[in-house]
């Protein structure tokens, strides 16, 4: 029988349960920097759509368009981490990796821009 260390949830993360295979930790890690990435690009479009482009709409609809673009970077930024440190945990005590809704925000809040977008450069 296999012996987990602590499952505490104030445990720190390497003295939780076995180590996992690097190569699925750097993977996880790699994800993580993925998701940093990306909440990055979007907080550089949001900055790009109120400063940048003052000929797709009046300031008051690019400055709802950038911070809806500001939003999602925030909500992305503020909830990797946390995704990063649930999977390795799964990872370290051999359990099936979390379900996440955040694909789904990021699809949905990506999409509702992009209509927005659309139908801005149509208008103008």
């Amino acid at each position: 029988m296999k012996i987990m260390r602590s499952e505490r949830k104030g445990s720190r993360l390497r003295d939780i349960g076995d180590e996992p295979d690097y190569r699925f930790t750097l993977a996880n890690e790699r994800t993580f920097l993925a998701w940093i990435r990306t909440a990055l690009s979007l907080l550089a479009g949001g900055v790009a759509v109120v400063q940048l482009v003052p000929d797709l709409a009046p300031h008051t609809q690019r400055l709802v368009l950038g911070l809806a673009l500001v939003a999602l970077a925030l909500t992305l930024s503020a909830t990797a981490y946390r995704r990063w440190y649930q999977v390795e945990r799964a990872m370290r005590l051999g359990r099936a990796l979390p379900f996440s809704a955040l694909p789904l925000v990021l699809s949905a809040g990506l999409v509702i821009v992009i209509v927005v977008s659309v139908v801005l450069m149509l208008a103008s």
